[in-house]
């Protein structure tokens, strides 16, 4: 081909490359915004799933045999200390009452006559008008008669003690369950005679358990001194409703199990919550929150910067020039709507959040604004524990 043929399409080809080139080098940096990395001391906050339990649940059973004449209480509802809660047939137990009343009185007027005869035979034996036999089997029947009216006022206490045992009152104030039987039913005194629970609920307890495991990975952390836990143990928990709502009380650890459970390799906890409203009830699931553990010198980035990649997460840094650069960084637990970086990053450290999906390796950056945290944002760490 002639040259006057080809020097056009060099002349293109070129045109063509410097044109590319120009608008790559005029092309305008991605918008961002950023974070600065900082270290500081943080919360940690275990959750776990719980259940409330009274913290004095009192069964009530009857302590004598008798026919129920009435359900004094409106079961469900809240009875004082005292309340009268069943009535049994007393009839049978006045009775006996009565039958010990009229022994203690038989027995007060024997052991009368034998206080006569021994006043009567004392001074006759001085005069040894009577033998001192006598006066001895007098004493004697004197001191018997005492015996016995001792034992007809313990059979006359019994006789009351079972006619009070007839009236059922509440020994706490507390919710109140169903009646297990109903008026007119045969009462037997047992274990299998329940007749109904009163319930402490104010206040009251919410157990849940920690795994073998997560204690173990707390003593590690302890002991590396990456989380420091509360002194004497005082640690705050919160509960969470079924429907997401905050329990308004906070309640406190006051009990773990010494043991482990063997069946399912978990250490059980109890915390005791103020609930003056009755708002939480015996058997009620809810969610808790673990507070009082510390996490020092903690190195966090906003949740949104991470992206995923194969093998683990990344961040986009800018560089000292202003540039996109991909950073593999190591996470722990979150931190309302921060992650804990436990590797890869250092405070000082730039990082990308808004607009990391419009950035490439090595692209220049504008930096509109810091990255600013929702309102709503809740800032505590959350651990996978529970």
């Amino acid at each position: 081909m002639p040259l006057r043929h080809i020097l056009p399409f060099l002349l293109l080809a070129v045109l063509f490359s410097c044109s590319s080139k120009e608008q790559k080098i005029t092309m305008p940096p991605a918008e961002v915004t950023d974070f600065v990395v900082e270290s500081k001391t943080i919360p940690v906050v275990y959750d776990f799933v719980g259940f409330a339990q009274s913290s004095h649940p009192v069964e009530i059973r009857a302590r004598v045999e008798g026919y129920l004449d009435k359900i004094a209480y409106q079961e469900g509802h809240v009875v004082l200390q005292g309340d009268l809660l069943f009535q049994l047939d007393p009839k049978q137990y006045q009775a006996k009452v009565e039958e010990a009343k009229g022994e203690v009185l038989r027995q007060q007027a024997i052991l009368e006559n034998a206080k006569l005869t021994v006043n009567r035979l004392q001074p006759l034996y001085e005069k040894k008008a009577a033998s001192k036999k006598d006066l001895d089997n007098a004493i004697a029947n004197q001191m018997a008669s005492e015996a016995a009216l001792q034992t007809a006022k313990a059979q006359l206490l019994e006789a009351e003690i079972n006619l009070g045992y007839t009236t059922i009152v509440s020994p706490i104030t507390g919710a109140s369950d169903k009646a297990k039987f109903r008026e007119g039913a045969l009462i037997n005194p047992g274990q299998n005679t329940l007749m109904t629970t009163i319930s402490v609920l104010d206040p009251i307890w919410v157990y849940f358990t920690v795994s073998d495991n997560d204690i173990l990975r707390v003593r590690t952390h302890t002991t590396n001194e990456t989380i420091l836990l509360p002194k004497e143990d005082n640690y705050t928990v919160e509960a969470l409703m079924s429907d997401g709502s905050v329990f308004p009380n906070k309640g406190k650890v006051d009990y773990s199990s010494p043991t482990y459970d063997q069946s399912t390799g978990t250490l059980q906890v109890r915390a005791v919550f103020p609930n003056p409203k009755g708002d939480l009830l015996p058997g009620q699931f809810v969610r808790v929150k673990v507070y009082g553990v510390e996490r020092p010198h903690a190195i966090y980035v906003p949740r949104r910067a991470l992206m995923q990649k194969k093998g683990g997460m990344f961040v986009w840094m800018i560089n000292k020039d202003g540039e996109a650069q991909a950073q593999d960084v190591s996470t722990a637990e979150w931190y309302g709507d921060y992650q804990i970086i436990t590797n890869g990053l250092k405070p000082g450290d730039r990082i990308i959040v808004d607009g990391i999906n419009k950035v490439r390796q090595g692209m220049p950056v504008k930096v509109v604004g810091p990255w600013t945290p929702s309102q709503k944002s809740d800032t505590k760490s959350s651990s996978s524990l529970g």
